[in-house]
């Protein structure tokens, strides 16, 4: 095993094909990327009941990108089903849910830094994503207020609402 791949002859391993034999039996053609089939990985899988299972002809353990946002987004589908059934709301089904794994790592981590979400170092992005969902589902947000102010600022033309002492310039004139 060679940098957690089976082939002794690394003839173009970059470019190979995913390593994963879909529901129908039918090996993808994908080329894979980085991420590795690990045994995580291959947990998840086995508890979603997905249906997808190494081929043992294969040379090493890579998966292609879409096998792998295949099995992220049945990771978080779970723990959004988890998260609701845990919950006292009664209908989360309105809300939109916000793909924070389409954000770059950047973008997590001024979001963390800005809300000082504790955090252990050392994480990657999906672990990072996973903790920054659980902090943004907890915001509360007062619809009325937002959209108000919301409305006021396009009609304004302004970026920022201008405010003194805590108290907006708007006022409650809506």
């Amino acid at each position: 095993m060679n940098n957690g791949r089976y082939s002794e002859n690394s003839e173009d391993d970059s470019k190979s094909q995913c390593c994963l034999i879909d529901e129908n039996g039918i090996r993808c053609k994908k080329i894979s990327g980085n991420a590795a089939y690990s045994k995580r990985i291959q947990k998840t899988v086995a508890q979603k009941k997905l249906r997808l299972s190494i081929d043992s002809q294969a040379r090493h353990l890579y998966i292609c990108d879409s096998h792998k946002a295949k099995i992220q987004s049945a990771r978080t589908k779970k723990r959004r089903k988890d998260s609701e059934d845990d919950s006292n709301e009664t209908d989360t089904t309105d809300y939109p849910d916000v793909d924070l794994y389409s954000l770059q790592v950047a973008a997590l981590r001024r979001y963390k830094k800005m809300y000082k979400i504790p955090t252990r170092p050392g994480m990657n992005k999906a672990q990072l994503a996973d903790t920054i969902m659980k902090h943004f589902k907890t915001l509360a947000v007062k619809e009325k207020e937002t959209l108000t102010y919301f409305i006021y600022m396009v009609k304004t033309n302004a970026n920022k609402l201008e405010q003194k002492n805590g108290i907006s310039n708007y006022g409650d004139a809506i």
